[in-house]
């Protein structure tokens, strides 16, 4: 069942999706309709409405974690909702060492992921990551894999919208545990 409070928030943050939601026909590619949240998010209502989806996604979580780049916004505003800190998943290469990193395939190459080594203890931890579209799954696995590399617990992933036909939700089951619930917003 539902929580009541989740399911008003997320009704909230649908309606603000689409009432402000950007299609972009042909992009990146011809025949792919791009859905631009960036409007979204610069809508007052609309951010707020979706801060607050994520942040009942995450309640309970210990820290909540931003994916490098969208997901810094929406982790850092989430954090604030709930009261607790944020951490940075930032993409190779943005942080002094010593990082704690994992590269990962993409459906177009390689990438890697890297979160402070020191002045930053994440063990035993619970935490959400938060990011704003969950594709093929990929980098939210090896997300999770870095923060339980550096010894915490994936809480949930947390995103404002699940590309439909993609795999992304099996891929994350598969790759950190049936027991990391997948939360969205909406599909798109």
């Amino acid at each position: 069942m539902t929580d009541p409070v989740t399911a008003a928030a997320v009704d909230r943050a649908r309606e603000a999706i689409d009432r402000k939601i950007r299609l972009v026909p042909d992009f990146p590619e011809p025949g792919i309709a791009f859905k631009d949240l960036t409007p979204v998010l610069a809508d007052p209502e609309g951010l707020a409405a979706i801060v607050a989806a994520l942040a009942d996604f995450c309640r309970g979580a210990d820290l909540i974690a931003g994916l490098d780049a969208r997901g810094f916004l929406l982790g850092g505003a989430v954090a604030a909702e709930l009261g607790v800190g944020v951490v940075a998943v930032r993409k190779g290469g943005k942080l002094p060492p010593p990082v704690i990193g994992i590269d990962y395939e993409l459906e177009y190459g390689r990438a890697r992921l890297e979160v402070p080594a020191e002045g930053l203890d994440l063990r035993g931890k619970r935490i959400a990551v938060t990011d704003d579209v969950l594709a093929t799954g990929g980098t939210a696995v090896a997300a999770g894999a870095l923060l339980r590399d550096a010894g915490a617990q994936v809480h949930s992933i947390a995103v404002i919208m699940e590309l439909a036909g993609m795999p992304g939700r099996s891929v994350v089951r598969d790759g950190l545990g049936a027991d990391v619930p997948v939360r969205t917003v909406c599909e798109g």
